[in-house]
């Protein structure tokens, strides 16, 4: 009989070194919310949406858990921060802050590691062309959510929340970043699915 575990789909990386057990996933749940937050935290403070390194870590959490781990761990971070962690970029925390300026990019990292979860999944990850694919694309989710809350933001304060406006604020200054990250995520990917090649024996479901 299969341990309880939340999971589900292929394996992933964190699959070639642990075993599928719900402590274990709850375990790696937190860890991964961990990394999130602690990436919060490198930040190049920018008005009204600081850079920060937190795409990274969603990528890379969301590749290695899988899309239900990775989803539920980016949520677990939102719901630590909402409550009053200081967990978000600069140690900001409350509903006050989920609902401010960058609230939809914090809620748009949920569905972003759940897409590079899926992705990985069936094995994206593990070679670099279609890994900056997948990470390309989960990188395009948080300003699917994040852009239109900005402009509904600015313009509930008094702040100009036309395309251009709200591009310039919420895109433009990101865009060089999110391509390094996109990048640096698919190349650590791609260097630990070697290393876990190397040393553990292939899981039945890694036949190609």
């Amino acid at each position: 009989m299969s341990a309880l575990s939340l999971a589900v789909g292929s394996p992933t990386l964190a699959d070639r070194f642990f075993a599928r057990r719900l402590l274990t996933d709850l375990i790696l749940l937190g860890a991964g919310a961990a990394l999130v937050a602690l990436s919060a935290q490198l930040t190049i403070p920018l008005w009204p949406v600081p850079i920060t390194a937190q795409t990274l870590a969603v990528f890379l959490v969301g590749a290695t858990l899988g899309a239900l781990r990775g989803g539920l761990s980016l949520a677990l971070y939102v719901l630590v921060g909402a409550l009053g962690a200081p967990v978000f970029s600069e140690g900001n925390s409350g509903f006050d802050a989920l609902l401010g300026n960058d609230g939809g990019f914090l809620i748009g990292f949920i569905p972003a590691a759940a897409l590079a979860g899926w992705l990985a999944e069936r094995r994206w990850d593990r070679r670099l062309p279609t890994a900056l694919a997948a990470f390309g694309l989960a990188a395009v989710v948080p300003y699917v959510f994040g852009l239109p809350w900005l402009a509904f933001w600015l313009g509930q304060n008094g702040y100009a929340n036309d395309l251009v406006a709200v591009l310039e604020a919420g895109l433009f200054p990101f865009v060089i970043g999110a391509l390094l990250k996109v990048v640096l995520a698919a190349l650590l990917l791609r260097l630990a699915w070697r290393r876990a090649e190397r040393t553990h024996v292939a899981h039945p479901d890694d036949a190609e």
